[in-house]
């Protein structure tokens, strides 16, 4: 397994111009060097492409892919996938971002015999990027039967191994895609270990799904039904087992956090 593999970073972006100058630059100040960031412009009306294409051609491990009308987040996270030539696969939204050492922690776990991906805690800050004083606390070790209760990976801090698994793309859906394909890395390639520290920053969106809850359930129930196909009666057990783990037991794992200086 290779340690030094290289990472291909994979950010959908639409209408990004207010964040997107800080996502790259945190990757491209990650102390691991060896990765590239494909950025797929999902038909942005803004400023974004013209942000990456600067950025692209400062730095040869920028790529730009571009989609002809707005495709959605699965479709443009499928594309970039598609694309990948690493031996990583690492996602990062183009509002989000990442701690410099990232990339390096998370490759010293995967180094280990049979790991075939990890993730981490993260913190939340606002849409202006105030620290919220918030971290999602990673747990140590993440079961297929545990993730299928509510979704506790933050998808900005997982990375698996494609020599290991393949290349896993997001289903079909426009929302809780991100749910799903850790589903599936976690079914092939068994339990995934958690690093206790954070390693990111996720920027909390007025319009975000996690403000939702009822778009949440939605999608939520989706997952169940349209892709794993569990039986009607099946998915609304589930949605039962999901809203119990959502409010009384993953909210454990918000930490509040000294500000930072």
């Amino acid at each position: 397994m290779k340690s030094n593999g290289l990472v291909s970073v994979i950010m959908p972006a639409y209408n990004s111009e207010a964040f997107i100058t800080e996502s790259i630059r945190s990757v491209i100040f990650q102390t691991y060097e060896n990765w590239e960031l494909l950025i797929i412009d999902d038909a942005s009306t803004d400023a974004t492409r013209e942000i990456i294409k600067k950025f692209s051609s400062e730095d040869t491990r920028i790529h730009l892919l571009k989609n002809p009308v707005n495709s959605g987040t699965h479709i443009s996270r499928n594309k970039g996938i598609k694309a990948a030539s690493g031996d990583f696969i690492a996602f990062l939204d183009a509002d989000d971002q990442w701690k410099p050492e990232k990339l390096t922690k998370q490759l010293n776990v995967l180094s280990k015999p049979n790991v075939a991906a990890c993730f981490s805690s993260y913190e939340l800050i606002n849409e202006e990027g105030e620290h919220l004083n918030k971290q999602i606390q990673a747990l140590p070790i993440l079961h297929y039967n545990k993730l299928l209760k509510a979704n506790y990976v933050g998808n900005l801090t997982g990375i698996y191994n494609v020599n290991i698994l393949g290349k896993i793309y997001c289903p079909e859906i426009s929302k809780r895609q991100d749910w799903a394909l850790w589903l599936k890395v976690i079914e092939d390639g068994g339990p995934i270990e958690g690093i206790q520290e954070s390693l990111a920053l996720y920027r909390q969106r007025k319009n975000s799904i996690s403000n939702n809850k009822f778009e949440m359930l939605r999608y939520n129930f989706k997952v169940y039904y349209d892709i794993l196909k569990f039986g009607f009666l099946e998915s609304i057990w589930r949605m039962l087992i999901f809203l119990n783990e959502q409010f009384f037991v993953k909210s454990k794992q918000v930490k509040t956090i000294s500000k930072e200086k």
